[in-house]
């Protein structure tokens, strides 16, 4: 799904859930998807419902799209020590807003006429009221194109920060759940107590 207007941008975010890690949100632009060949052809859907293996397929693919200049995106990932200390909700809302503003900083008719651009955002999300055109759309990394790609690289960058983490404490497991409250996980902070990747917040019953 893409619309005639000059610019579309998607935005989905990555990390609402976990008991540690970052939350992570995309804005992805792009005038066009380009058709991928048929040998390369990948399921195109909410990241959580890919494999690892087709999401990392993906990114390659848009990395080569980004080079090309036919697509753009900015990521912003907010820490476990902020979300403790604003809340879940205002550091995705800090997080969206940073990503739109350096997705910005690359294309100036985003800067100068905001009416020409046309934001399909995921679930709950809104983008701030300067932005004429904006729709949010439930389960729209399932309906549309733009958010799909959103929803993969803020996946990507997220699970690939997990993932460093995972080598400096492998006693977590962090690159098996990446932060989510798995039992594992769990039975992990009772043993080993609470890291700085940990969300306080998240976690006032343990």
């Amino acid at each position: 799904m893409m619309h005639s207007m000059q610019i579309v941008i998607g935005i989905d975010e990555v990390g609402r859930g976990p008991i540690a890690g970052p939350v992570c949100v995309c804005a992805f632009k792009a005038k066009r998807i380009p058709a991928l060949p048929k040998s390369q052809k990948l399921p195109l859907r909410d990241s959580k419902k890919l494999t690892r293996a087709q999401r990392e397929l993906w990114y390659a693919q848009i990395k080569i799209w980004q080079k090309e200049g036919k697509c753009d995106f900015a990521v912003t990932m907010i820490s476990a020590k902020m979300i403790d200390k604003i809340g879940i909700s205002k550091a995705i809302n800090r997080a969206l807003i940073r990503s739109l503003k350096n997705l910005q900083k690359s294309n100036v008719t985003l800067l100068s006429d905001r009416r020409k651009s046309l934001l399909f955002l995921d679930g709950g999300l809104y983008a701030p009221a300067h932005f004429k055109n904006q729709k949010t759309i439930i389960k729209g990394d399932e309906k549309v194109t733009v958010i799909s790609l959103a929803s993969i690289v803020a996946k990507v960058t997220r699970d690939r920060h997990m993932y460093r983490h995972a080598k400096k404490m492998p006693e977590y497991g962090f690159e098996q759940h990446v932060g989510y409250g798995t039992r594992a996980h769990y039975l992990a902070i009772k043993k080993h107590g609470l890291s700085d990747l940990h969300r306080r917040s998240f976690l006032k019953n343990l």
